[in-house]
């Protein structure tokens, strides 16, 4: 059974259940309960071990839900626009259209990071797809996928519906892998890292099934010594510290131009020190706890290495004496653009401060890494915008300007290039993705005229 037990906040172990307290009795009305069932496919079952959430603040999380709202509302509204062409036929008597049918079974694996709105994302528009879903959530956030699933099952149920139509197993690496093996599931939506969706999309690929993959990101904020500073902070600030830098949208790269790299430096740094670190319950929170004791590691070993590189903690560094895995959030400065540890995505709340002289110099930085997810660049020339938007610009499924790397809204396709993946979901057409096409030629004459001229006398 998934259990309730302490958040990640890291008190000492709770004589009582955090369900049987005043404070979490809102737990029970999302029909929670002290021992839950992992599994459901119509019927609940199913046993494994536990977590309340994964340390988010509360602004963030109650934003994730509004998400899966939002979403929810785009695509019922896309499913009255989604379909193929008429195309003209070139044969007389003849017409050719396009049919978009349901893939059948998609199989939704998410991450700890964005527990409720990556599977909305997918499972509203699989479903106005016509498709059925299967979803593992992270095993790191058990009672968020049980809770969605049974508002979920509720809403189908109350419609005539079976609820299995959105299944969900709890579980962890075993699940994925059999979910990436299985011929029964049509698509293999994967959201997490590079290195796991590598091997989900080899398996994947072995038996010809679908896949789409949303994985890293090593994402720059560009800029130029035109730029507006009273966007650059704010947008650097949120981009890197919110929800303590682990979004693959997180910036980790701030690539300064040499005019304005000091100034920007010492006004972003002063801006982190404000920044309101605390219980992710607190409302006036900003910046929580680590998701993991490994991300503590991994964030010290990425500063280490950062020093043996030639870098310069300007701000941050350590680990925070209170209770949780609360690390303060960190600006390294000196390093060089190619230096290994700028080139590693390490899903913590580092910034590394790039200097640069020229556009090419910044454009070729912004592309060299492997990831291609989420790129931005602040200026106000109009020349340089189109040219970063250009085939010479950048190279990420996102390319933005005057606004920073995360954040991005619904109505667009989200995803990344090169080691991201190449999936795109939400807005825009990612619907292609979760159906089949068929090019259809129907025959309303009498005669059949045959390709390439061939004649039967």
């Amino acid at each position: 059974h998934w259990r309730m037990s302490r958040g990640p906040s890291g008190t000492a172990a709770m004589s009582t259940l955090l369900i049987n307290q005043s404070k979490y009795a809102w737990l029970k009305e999302l029909g929670l309960s002290e021992d839950n069932d992992g599994v459901y496919n119509g019927n609940w079952g199913g046993k494994g071990e536990v977590s309340l959430e994964m340390g988010k603040i509360y602004v963030e999380g109650v934003g994730e839900v509004q998400e899966y709202v939002d979403v929810c509302d785009y695509a019922v509204g896309l499913s009255r626009m989604i379909g193929g062409p008429v195309l003209p036929s070139e044969r007389p008597g003849h017409a050719l259209i396009e049919m978009w049918n349901p893939v059948g079974l998609v199989g939704i694996i998410t991450a700890f990071n964005f527990p409720v709105a990556v599977y909305g994302w997918n499972n509203a528009i699989a479903l106005i797809c016509g498709n059925v879903c299967l979803w593992k959530g992270a095993p790191t956030t058990p009672l968020t996928s049980v809770a969605v699933t049974k508002i979920v099952a509720e809403v189908l149920e109350q419609n005539n519906l079976p609820g299995a139509i959105c299944s969900m197993t709890c579980g962890g690496a075993d699940i994925g892998t059999a979910m990436s093996k299985d011929e029964r599931v049509d698509l293999v939506s994967f959201t997490g890292s590079t290195h796991v969706g590598k091997m989900v999309a080899m398996l994947v690929q072995e038996r010809f099934g679908r896949n789409l993959l949303e994985l890293g990101g090593n994402n720059a904020i560009i800029v130029f010594e035109d730029a507006d500073l009273n966007l650059v902070v704010p947008s650097a600030v949120f981009a890197s510290v919110g929800t303590a830098g682990q979004r693959c949208t997180t910036t980790r790269r701030l690539m300064l131009h040499g005019s304005i790299h000091d100034v920007v430096v010492e006004r972003v740094a002063k801006a982190y020190k404000q920044v309101r670190i605390g219980d992710p319950w607190d409302p006036s929170t900003m910046y929580g706890p680590l998701h993991t004791k490994q991300a503590v590691d991994q964030y010290l070993a990425a500063i280490e290495q950062a020093k043996q590189q030639g870098g310069t903690v300007v701000c941050g560094g350590k680990v925070m004496d209170r209770p949780g895995n609360y690390v303060e959030p960190t600006i390294i400065t000196g390093l060089a653009h190619d230096a290994p540890i700028v080139h590693t995505e390490t899903f913590v709340p580092i910034l590394y401060v790039l200097k640069f002289q020229t556009e090419e110099e910044a454009f070729a930085w912004n592309n060299e890494v492997k990831q291609g997810l989420s790129s931005s660049i602040f200026t106000k020339d109009m020349g340089r915008v189109f040219r970063w938007l250009g085939p010479k610009g950048s190279d990420c499924g996102i390319v933005n300007v005057n606004i920073p790397t995360s954040g991005a809204e619904i109505g667009g396709a989200f995803g990344g290039e090169k080691h991201t993946g190449g999936g795109r979901e939400s807005g825009s057409d990612s619907w292609k993705q979760y159906m089949r096409r068929s090019t259809c030629t129907i025959n309303y004459s009498k005669d059949l005229p045959l390709a390439q001229g061939i004649k039967f006398e």
